[in-house]
């Protein structure tokens, strides 16, 4: 029997959307955003990933009353899976938005399946001590009301969310300004 070692914690990373100046304050830096606009379930952000080996532009909508980020990855190559959820808090300070990442992600192939993912870096951090055990039990019921009501609707992910009142809307897959590589 292969036994992995648990990941290093880390603290719980807080990102910031400052609208006005068009800039996404992340944990690794500073970086560029081409749209923001405000939803009626949150804030819908759009950038290039300049330099990710993976991942040449994000898309994401910050859905405040779930819990979660909503992201969209056009990937260099083939896709990995259609959306990434974060399970996180989010909300406002003027006109900045902020995201503090709970750890847990579902990831999910629309129409096939989604699994939760990162639980080793949930428990991980709650031993390190960044995370209460409140906040890790909110964080789990997210993300297990989230994937409960991804899996009622077929794994539909706008079909789930059409039943909270929301309705996402996405860029084209590669887009505008962004070359195929």
């Amino acid at each position: 029997m292969v036994t992995l070692a648990p990941p290093a914690a880390h603290p719980v990373k807080v990102e910031r959307h400052d609208v006005p100046a068009l800039r996404h304050h992340t944990n690794t830096g500073v970086r560029a955003v081409q749209t923001y606009r405000e939803t009626a379930g949150g804030l819908y952000v759009s950038r290039p990933f300049v330099g990710h080996p993976r991942v040449r532009h994000w898309q994401a909508h910050l859905l405040p009353a779930l819990n979660l980020v909503v992201c969209r990855y056009d990937f260099h190559g083939e896709r990995e899976h259609d959306y990434h959820l974060d399970v996180a808090d989010i909300w406002q300070e003027g006109a900045v938005w902020v995201v503090r990442d709970l750890y847990l992600d579902l990831l999910v192939h629309d129409g096939l399946m989604a699994e939760i993912v990162d639980t080793d870096e949930l428990l991980a951090a709650r031993a390190a001590g960044y995370l209460t055990e409140p906040e890790m039990h909110h964080a789990v019921a997210m993300a297990h009301r989230t994937l409960s009501g991804l899996a009622r609707a077929r794994y539909d992910l706008q079909a789930w969310l059409a039943g909270q009142g929301l309705w996402l809307e996405w860029a084209q897959d590669r887009p505008a300004g962004v070359a195929e590589v």
